[in-house]
């Protein structure tokens, strides 16, 4: 296209960027995470029917998996001598098209009850796992 000047306009295309904030939710799970924020620490919120928990920094813990993404956890609640419910959620690469930019995405989270028997040494499954598929945003955010 030639503007009047007799130059071709340019259309200005935004970088792609690494997503740093989802917004998930399924199964009356709703969880909102964020890789950065104004403190530079990682921000995750978790709502349930049961309750409404806000997690910061090294309460978030991130395992990088090769060939399956980051996995987020943090934990529910620990009850002494019982055991304790911790949240995990798949976060897979997701890039988008510069800041501001999402991505519909669609991934898991795992609710594992870590049972704590007063005989550690009993036979038996120690965690009890449930799988919820959950949906929603990814987007590249400036904190």
């Amino acid at each position: 296209m030639m503007s009047q000047s007799g130059a071709s306009a340019t259309a200005i295309v935004p970088p792609i960027q690494p997503a740093n904030h989802f917004t998930l939710s399924g199964g009356r799970i709703h969880v909102d995470y964020a890789t950065t924020s104004l403190t530079g620490q990682p921000r995750l919120s978790y709502h349930d029917p049961v309750r409404t928990l806000s997690f910061v920094g090294d309460q978030i813990r991130v395992e990088n998996v090769p060939d399956l993404g980051s996995v987020v956890s943090v934990t529910l609640n620990i009850t002494v001598d019982v055991g304790s419910t911790t949240f995990s959620l798949l976060i897979p690469p997701v890039s988008v098209s510069g800041i501001g930019g999402s991505s519909p995405i669609s991934t898991y989270g795992i609710t594992t009850i870590h049972k704590t028997p007063f005989a550690p040494q009993s036979p038996g499954q120690k965690d009890l796992y449930h799988a919820t598929h959950m949906s929603g945003t990814a987007n590249h955010i400036v904190a």
